[in-house]
C-alpha cells in the first residue's frame, strides 16, 4: 500500500499533482489551509501546517509511506524577502522529522531554480548553488539539512528543483497569467524587454512530473522543467497572435527587475531517465489550455 500525504495541494502546483498520484494507485491524502474537491479519491485534511501541533498529530494519523512536500509561501512581490521563509523551513523539518518517526519510506521536497547561481544560464543538478533571496538561500538551507536527516533515518529523498510554471490557477500578476488576462479584456499587455530566456513547463506536466519522482528510486537534487529556453517576448507574442490582439502588447512599457539574469535553462537529463517522465504540453498546446481557462474564468466573473 502507498498512502502518500501532499502538502500545499490546494496551491498552483500541488493540485496538479493530485490526479497523476491517483492515477498511480496511491491513497492520497491532501493538507492545506484551504480544501478544494479538485480530484476523485483524494482526502482532504483542513490544517495551518505552519501549526507544528496540528501538523505532528496529522502525520501520526496518517502514518503515510510516501510524503510530497508542495506548501510554502510563494504569493508574487512577497515571498522572495518575507521572513515567513525561515518559519517554512522550521515547519517543512517538523514534518520530515514526524514521517520519519512514523516509519515513511520516501518523501520528495519542492525546491526552486532560485537556489542556482543565477548567472549561470543552463542548470543542471552540479551547478553550484548561490541563491540572491531569502527564499532561495531558505530552500537552500532545507534540502541540505533534510537531505543529512533522511539519510541518517533511512528516508529516500529527492529534492525537486522546479523551474518557470504556468496555466490554469496562476496567480494572476504572474507573467503569462497577466498577458493572458489583459488581452481578454481587450487591455494592454505591459511587458518589459522580453528579451529573458526561460524554461517554462505547463502546469499539469510539473505536477505530473513531481508524482513521476515520488514514483522513482532516484535520490538528491532533480530539475523538474521543460529543458527548453525560450524568449519571454516570443511567449507573450504567441498568445497575443493565438487571440488577434498583438496591438495590445507594449514590449518595453516597464522596467526589468535590476541585475535579472539573461537565461535560467534546465538541464532535465536526469529527469528523463531516471523518471521516463516527458512533457505532455508543447508551448503552443500549453498556451491553448491556459487562454481556454482564463477565458471561461473571466466570462463567469461576468
Amino acid at each position: 500500500m502507498k498512502r502518500v500525504l501532499v502538502t500545499g495541494a490546494s496551491g498552483f502546483l500541488g493540485r496538479h499533482t493530485l490526479a497523476p498520484l491517483v492515477a498511480r494507485g496511491y491513497e492520497v491524502h491532501a493538507a492545506a489551509r484551504h480544501t478544494l474537491p479538485v480530484c476523485e479519491h483524494v482526502t482532504w485534511h483542513q490544517l495551518d501546517l505552519l501549526d507544528p501541533v496540528a501538523l505532528r498529530a496529522l502525520v501520526r494519523s496518517l502514518e503515510p509511506t510516501h510524503l510530497l512536500h508542495a506548501a510554502w509561501l510563494m504569493t508574487p512581490g512577497v515571498y522572495a524577502r518575507s521572513p515567513e521563509n525561515l518559519a517554512w523551513v522550521r515547519a517543512s523539518l517538523v514534518l520530515l522529522e514526524e514521517f520519519a518517526a512514523q516509519r515513511g519510506r520516501r518523501a520528495v521536497g519542492v525546491g526552486t531554480c532560485f537556489e542556482y547561481d543565477s548567472q549561470a544560464g543552463l542548470c543542471s543538478e552540479q551547478t553550484a548553488l548561490a541563491s540572491t533571496s531569502l527564499y532561495g538561500s531558505a530552500k537552500i538551507a532545507l534540502q541540505e539539512v533534510a537531505s543529512a536527516f533522511a539519510r541518517e533515518s533511512s528516508i529516500s529523498f529527492a529534492w525537486a528543483r522546479v523551474f518557470f510554471l504556468y496555466g490554469p490557477h496562476e496567480h494572476p500578476s504572474r507573467l503569462v497569467a497577466s498577458v493572458v488576462r489583459s488581452l481578454l479584456s481587450d487591455e494592454p499587455a505591459r511587458c518589459s524587454h522580453g528579451e529573458q530566456v526561460r524554461d517554462l513547463l505547463h502546469i499539469e506536466d510539473a505536477g505530473a512530473a513531481l508524482a513521476a519522482v515520488l514514483d522513482a528510486p532516484v535520490e538528491g537534487p532533480i530539475n523538474v522543467a521543460s529543458g527548453h529556453g525560450i524568449a519571454l517576448k516570443e511567449v507573450i507574442l504567441r498568445a497575443a497572435d493565438k487571440l488577434g490582439r498583438r496591438h495590445l502588447v507594449q514590449l518595453g512599457a516597464i522596467q526589468a527587475p535590476p541585475h535579472e539574469p539573461p537565461a535560467i535553462v534546465a538541464d532535465v537529463t536526469r529527469l528523463s531517465r531516471e523518471t521516463g517522465w516527458t512533457p505532455s504540453y508543447d508551448l503552443d498546446a500549453g498556451l491553448d489550455h491556459t487562454i481556454a481557462w482564463w477565458r471561461t474564468r473571466l466570462s463567469e466573473r461576468g
